[in-house]
């Protein structure tokens, strides 16, 4: 959290930059003081302070604080370290479990339920429409859009995954307003992925991306879900991106069915009874 701050500073207005050095210089008095010793502090007013928590993409101040106080007092126990030639096999285990909590913890300190709520709401609706849910990623992206599938598929919404890029483009150019896309992507820049984003969000449906911030992909989507994670450049083990895409799809799929009508948990009893007769028994 305090180095996504840092990196924002250049952005922000003079007045909430000060605010943000003083977050930077003293993040635990930050937490627990009053906005008004806050403004004294950094030479602003009171409503500047609570402009730099939005600009942040905060709710505002108590939202802010709240995060904050969670990320000094806890904080993510492990940096990303980057596996090498000569470790041992045990370090290789604690290093890639170690990526994946450090990961995990980072995506929930720095997530924004409010944009998970307006995805979730997009996805109901077009299951309430009836419309069409289309899901793409290539690549690791593409396993995930295959998981998607199977979880809305799991719950009823019928769905479409692919990681074909020229069925990529005659889906899109086919969806219409009601209709919800979710595009995920590490880089945010693959362009097959940035080019059918443009295609569907021109034909009126609405754009969900599971991709980091700041990136061409981001800017074409409604609802940026948000996934900068730790992982770097590691040529051995660049997993954590999919594990945190993974854990974002079953946060979508999980609050969706909360969303649904009480005939899903009958469905998915019934399903589950179904499942039962195709395993051997103990």
């Amino acid at each position: 959290m305090l180095d996504r701050i840092s990196a924002s500073l250049p952005s922000l207005a003079p007045a909430e930059q000060r605010v943000g050095q003083l977050v930077l210089a003293d993040p635990h008095s930050f937490a627990r003081l009053p906005v008004r010793e806050l403004a004294e502090k950094a030479n602003v007013s009171k409503p500047t302070v609570v402009r730099f928590c939005r600009s942040l993409g905060y709710d505002g101040l108590a939202d802010f604080k709240l995060k904050l106080a969670g990320n000094v007092a806890e904080g993510v126990p492990f940096v990303h370290r980057s596996v090498n030639v000569d470790d041992k096999t045990s370090d290789v285990f604690v290093k890639v479990i170690d990526n994946s909590v450090a990961a995990f913890l980072q995506y929930r300190n720095a997530a924004h339920p409010a944009a998970i709520e307006q995805a979730v709401n997009a996805i109901v609706n077009t299951w309430k429409a009836k419309k069409r849910l289309e899901i793409y990623g290539v690549g690791n992206s593409g396993v995930v859009a295959q998981d998607a599938q199977h979880k809305f598929f799991r719950l009823g919404i019928s769905s479409q995954a692919t990681s074909d890029s020229h069925i990529q483009t005659m889906g899109a150019t086919m969806l219409r307003p009601g209709d919800c896309l979710i595009v995920i992507s590490n880089s945010g820049r693959t362009k097959e992925l940035v080019d059918v984003a443009q295609i569907a969000k021109t034909q009126g449906a609405t754009i969900i991306a599971i991709t980091s911030s700041h990136t061409q992909l981001s800017e074409r989507s409604h609802i940026l879900l948000a996934a900068d994670n730790l992982e770097g450049s590691d040529l051995y083990s660049p997993m954590a991106s999919r594990l945190l895409h993974l854990l974002i799809i079953d946060i979508l799929a999980t609050a969706v069915a909360l969303k649904m009508d009480d005939s899903l948990a009958q469905n998915l009893q019934n399903l589950q009874n179904q499942l039962q007769q195709k395993r051997y028994g103990i």
